[in-house]
């Protein structure tokens, strides 16, 4: 993870003391809860592998359809974004998205690439979201929409909550508002 922060260097770096721990928290209960406790370096559940190959893209999916599924601590996944990122990256993950699993730098390299440049089905980045003051909701909403929030899967939002609230306590910081999505 080292490694891959000094790409972003406003990431838990921006705003307040108080902002920063906030978003550092953020960052580690997305990656605490997608990952099973820092347990999973891929996706568990199969079935959905391929599902995430957006067939629309001019570039498709080379490395077959069911190559694009969730990676990494906040399991990033789809074509499209292993695309964005390699570009970004100056890595060809759209080819070789098994990269992400097999280097731990590609990994958070990947996942604070998403957090700090991209809003998925939300309005702003998840870093926006936390230094901006729209709080831990937003980030939910910026990584899974629809699929959690506006009763998607009120569960799964209540225990990201749950541990939001937990590591931003161990790091010594109110969780502030916004906290659904």
């Amino acid at each position: 993870m080292i490694d891959a922060l000094h790409a972003y260097p406003g990431f838990a770096n921006t705003g307040t003391p108080q902002t920063r721990a906030r978003e550092a928290a953020a960052f580690l209960t997305h990656a605490d809860f997608e990952s099973v406790g820092l347990r999973y370096v891929k996706e568990i559940n199969e079935a959905n592998y391929g599902r995430k190959c957006d067939d629309s893209r001019p570039y498709g999916c080379p490395a077959g359809r069911k190559a694009y599924y969730g990676r990494g601590p906040i399991m990033f996944s789809w074509n499209f974004n292993y695309k964005a990122a390699g570009d970004a990256l100056g890595l060809d993950l759209l080819n070789d998205p098994w990269m992400v699993e097999r280097d731990p730098s590609v990994a958070w390299q990947t996942a604070l690439w998403y957090w700090n440049t991209q809003n998925g089905p939300g309005t702003m980045t998840s870093h926006e979201a936390m230094v901006g003051g729209a709080g831990f909701g937003q980030t939910i909403r910026s990584l899974n929409g629809a699929l959690e929030c506006d009763g998607g899967n009120p569960e799964s939002v209540a225990s990201r909550v749950a541990r939001y609230e937990r590591i931003t306590a161990i790091v010594g910081t109110a969780p502030g508002s916004g906290l659904t999505c």
